[in-house]
């Protein structure tokens, strides 16, 4: 029996079979990628390991006992830690405090229980290799790397023998992937279990040795990744072979200026940012993480106010004073952190999806349900939402799925201007196929796309031109031959461009 042994699990959600009697092993010391689709199962089946979720049939054994855990303090004790893709952080306690949330420190005075938090917390993080995060923090005031960062330090600073990292990359800055790839090998070298989930091909091959592939709730296949290529893996994954992963780049662009910022400068996150986007066009940014990226976006949604330089929309000056006011101008954005700003996760699928939308379909107070019923349909279809039943809530569904309601809900505002925050993040290849597929199509129309992108690939296949910005400023504007992945390194880091 190996070291992990999961034995015809099951599971179904109302008519939905999320699980069909899965099999899998993992043995210690090895990395296990889980490939699959968005809603393949990978999720629902770290849940049951981790029992936050029960199962309807089957069984689990961990170094051959079985395991009874049916909650997941229970599963914890037995060694298992999962890293989830979405945070389990509370954002007005300090960093100290969510490390050891529930966790008996010995003291019962809250001011010596700070100090040995605090004191506690900084031994945890010269362990592993952590900088940059103070205890005393409040967790709301960390970026997403950052609470990404916490939220894997929490789970090995446990007696952990099963890690399980859920797309844990997706959220973490370049240098902290680095970090996390010297942390899974050290793991690995402790001949702990590591299962990695990640729809990163690059880093699947870098992390992993096995791989695991999942098809509608079923195991398809293990392969030893030195014996299987991508082609063979997407073809797995998706059950058909994929014609083309990026959509050819047929340039759209029109000599017509749709937005343009002249000086927008916001604090210390924004130096005088001077661009233009055109009807028809991609728009990429690059650069290294946290260097203004999302202060841009947020400027330009109206979710933040600049304090000088000017906005124009079609010629004309415009002052978007609020992420609404912005929306009924035509500007919508797919935010950082779809759970907290793209979501009300326990609102349903359908009402998530209606949102933005409304006054469209309400005539003296009423909502029409043929009208509703049109876009619910349009909606779930545009995107290929995998959704049993639109009245769940929209946390039933797996991120990539949610990924696909954000950005669902905004199409159906028909943006002149569409805002992409890292949009791709946590999305399987099949998904994001479409969804680039999606953006040319759009710009074809005389939209245009403004899309940040931690992925420099991306970017390159994907977009017109691209910007790589550096300390809040554009450095480079990248098209044509001299858009490329090294050009976007080298002008991230101010070397010149080639």
């Amino acid at each position: 029996m190996a070291d992990l042994e999961i034995k015809g699990l099951s599971k179904a959600f109302g008519g939905v079979q999320a699980l069909k009697g899965v099999d899998f092993q993992a043995a210690k010391g090895e990395v296990h990628a889980l490939l699959g689709e968005n809603g393949a199962g990978k999720s629902t089946l770290i849940k049951c390991l981790g029992a936050c979720q029960s199962y309807d049939s089957g069984a689990i054994y961990l170094e051959k006992k079985k395991m009874t855990a049916v909650h997941p303090k229970q599963a914890i004790e037995a060694g298992i830690g999962i890293v989830f893709q979405e945070l389990s952080l509370i954002p007005n306690l300090s960093v100290a405090d969510n490390l050891f949330l529930g966790m008996n420190l010995g003291n019962k005075l809250s001011v010596t229980r700070r100090k040995t938090a605090c004191s506690k917390a900084r031994q945890i993080f010269k362990e592993f290799e952590v900088e940059g995060i103070e205890p005393e923090t409040k967790v709301e005031a960390l970026s997403l790397s950052e609470k990404q960062t916490l939220e894997i330090v929490k789970v090995l600073s446990r007696d952990t023998q099963v890690v399980v990292f859920d797309e844990a990359t997706s959220a973490l800055s370049s240098d902290r992937v680095e970090w996390l790839y010297h942390l899974v090998k050290r793991l690995q070298e402790k001949k702990k279990i590591i299962i990695f989930i990640s729809h990163r091909m690059g880093e699947i091959r870098r992390f992993c040795n096995i791989v695991t592939v999942f098809r509608n709730g079923e195991n398809v296949g293990t392969h030893r990744l030195d014996e299987v290529d991508n082609d063979r893996l997407v073809h797995m994954m998706l059950g058909r072979k994929m014609s083309g992963y990026y959509p050819e780049k047929i340039s759209t662009v029109r000599d017509v200026v749709v937005l343009e910022t002249k000086g927008l400068h916001f604090e210390h996150y924004l130096e005088h940012v001077d661009l233009t986007l055109r009807m028809g066009e991609v728009v990429g940014i690059g650069g290294l993480a946290g260097q203004g990226q999302n202060a841009l976006l947020l400027a330009l949604s109206g979710a933040v106010q600049a304090q000088k330089g000017k906005i124009v929309l079609g010629g004309k000056e415009t002052r978007l004073k609020t992420p609404g006011k912005a929306m009924a101008e035509g500007i919508s954005l797919v935010p950082e952190e779809r759970a907290t700003e793209g979501l009300i996760l326990d609102l349903s699928i359908a009402d998530n999806l209606l949102l933005p939308v409304v006054s469209k379909i309400t005539r003296l107070g009423l909502i029409s349900r043929k009208k509703e019923k049109q876009l619910l349909t349009q909606a779930v279809e545009s995107l290929a939402i995998k959704a049993g039943d639109i009245e769940n809530p929209v946390n039933s569904l797996s991120g990539g799925n949610q990924q696909k309601v954000v950005l669902a809900k905004l199409m159906m505002t028909h943006p002149k201007v569409l805002l992409l925050y890292d949009f791709t993040r946590g999305v399987d290849v099949g998904t994001k196929n479409t969804m680039f597929a999606l953006l040319r199509k759009l710009a074809a129309e005389g939209n245009c796309i403004l899309f940040y992108s931690t992925d420099m690939e991306e970017l390159v296949n994907v977009c017109d031109r691209v910007l790589v910005m550096d300390h809040g400023a554009v450095k480079a504007d990248l098209s044509g031959e001299k858009l490329t992945e090294e050009n976007i390194l080298r002008a991230s880091i101010g070397d010149g461009v080639a």
